[in-house]
Formats: C-alpha cells, sequence, structure tokens
C-alpha cells in the first residue's frame, strides 16, 4: 500500500493526523510507504518570527487572546492524547520552504526511511522544541543529527525547490485546499486528521477498493476548521 499526503510542518492537524494515520496502520499490522508532498499554508510567511503564536492566531480568527489561548490549548490537548509533546501555543512561525525541501534531499540521500525521520524531527522541532524552521542553523542540526552531513551549501542553493513548487501544482490540480490529505494507492483521498478507528476503517476499506469519505480537521491558508469532506 502507498499513502501519498500533502502536509506542512506548521501545520498541527498535520502531525496530528500523520501520527493517527502510523497507529491506524500499527494498530492493522498493515505496511505502507509514505510520500509526503509539500503543501504550505503560507507561501509569503517570513524567514523570522512576526509574531506569537497566541496573538497570531487572535488576529487571524478575529478572537480575544484569552479565546485564541483556548483554542491553542485545546489543538495541544488533542496532539498529547496521540502521545506527541505538543506545545501549540510557545511555536515561532516563520516560512516552511526549505524545510520542505530538506525533506526532499532525505528521500535522495536515504529514501522514504530517512525522510520519515525527518519529518518527524521537523514536527518536534517546530512543535515541541520551539524552533523556526526557516533558521538553517536549525535544518542543519536536524540534518546532522539524523546522518545526512552537512547541508548548509545545500540550503543555500535552489535544489529541489521547482520540485516543492510541482507539489504545490499538483495539490491545486488535484483540488486540495487544506491539509492534511491523504490519497491511498492513488484512489482513495482521506481529507483531514481523522480519528484512529476512522482512519483503521477507511484503510481496511481501501484494501477492499471501496470508496472512502470522512469528516477530519485540516489547515488551509484561510485557518484551521473541521469539515465534512467527499
Amino acid at each position: 500500500m502507498k499513502i501519498t499526503y500533502w502536509s506542512d510542518y506548521a501545520c498541527p492537524f498535520c502531525y496530528i493526523g500523520e501520527t493517527r494515520m502510523k497507529q491506524a496502520m500499527k494498530n492493522l499490522n498493515m505496511d505502507a510507504v509514505m510520500e509526503m508532498k509539500a503543501f504550505e499554508l503560507d507561501p509569503f510567511a517570513g524567514k523570522e518570527v512576526a509574531e506569537p503564536t497566541v496573538e497570531r492566531f487572535a488576529r487571524k480568527y478575529g478572537l480575544s487572546k484569552e479565546a485564541a489561548r483556548a483554542r491553542i490549548d485545546g489543538i495541544s490537548q488533542m496532539g498529547r492524547e496521540c502521545g506527541l509533546d505538543f506545545r501549540y501555543a510557545e511555536t515561532r512561525y516563520t516560512n516552511t520552504f526549505d524545510a520542505h525541501r530538506l525533506t526532499k534531499l532525505a528521500v535522495e540521500t536515504g529514501g522514504a526511511e530517512l525522510a520519515d525521520r525527518i519529518s518527524e524531527r521537523l514536527y518536534r522541532a517546530y512543535f515541541t522544541e520551539e524552533r523556526e524552521l526557516a533558521d538553517h542553523d536549525v535544518l542543519c542540526k536536524i540534518a546532522s543529527e539524523e546522518g545526512m552531513g552537512d547541508v548548509r551549501d545545500f540550503l543555500r542553493s535552489d535544489r529541489y525547490a521547482d520540485e516543492t513548487r510541482l507539489d504545490e501544482r499538483e495539490a491545486q490540480i488535484y483540488g486540495v485546499s487544506a491539509v492534511p490529505y491523504f490519497v491511498i494507492n492513488g484512489r482513495y483521498a482521506v481529507p483531514g486528521a481523522m480519528p484512529v478507528e476512522e482512519l483503521e476503517r477507511v484503510l481496511q476499506k481501501a484494501e477492499e477498493e471501496s470508496a472512502v469519505s470522512g469528516r477530519g480537521m485540516t489547515c488551509g491558508p484561510d485557518g484551521c476548521r473541521i469539515a465534512d469532506h467527499k
């Protein structure tokens, strides 16, 4: 089984959704190759932090700081229920384009296994360690820790820039406007971070070549929401 999915490292539901998908596969003793495709929630995000997450969230959704903090804490609790050390309120939001490029280099360097380790490490750097994913020092440290060697020259280059943009164009072609968005075996769409139990049913149906639909949590350029998908 192959699972292709669009995701962004600054998307809380993407981290939760990917974790839930892996747990569902583990529960079913199911093997799958997972291929991540780039989807930037904000391609125009800066290289440096512009404002704290709670203030950014409040401004984006028209909430008070107290209401924004409560909603963020609720999302963090969802992450903790998945076993993640999830600290959404303390995240430092910056551009994620180079992080996506680094993931593609990991595929070239060590295949899907290394790419998965890098992906997990990038999520953890953002949602647990309060790191800025546009910071090349952060990306170099992660790459070195995972055995990729010195990637500073790579990050200074434009390698995999075209491939990353292609992922985003493909998302537009397929009508993907919010993430996470999973496609199983090139046929079955699973939008959003569904509960593990629902994902288990979806995976079993996909194996049986049945059509799937679902209700999940996604993030898009206009924000994060829970919505019905068909």
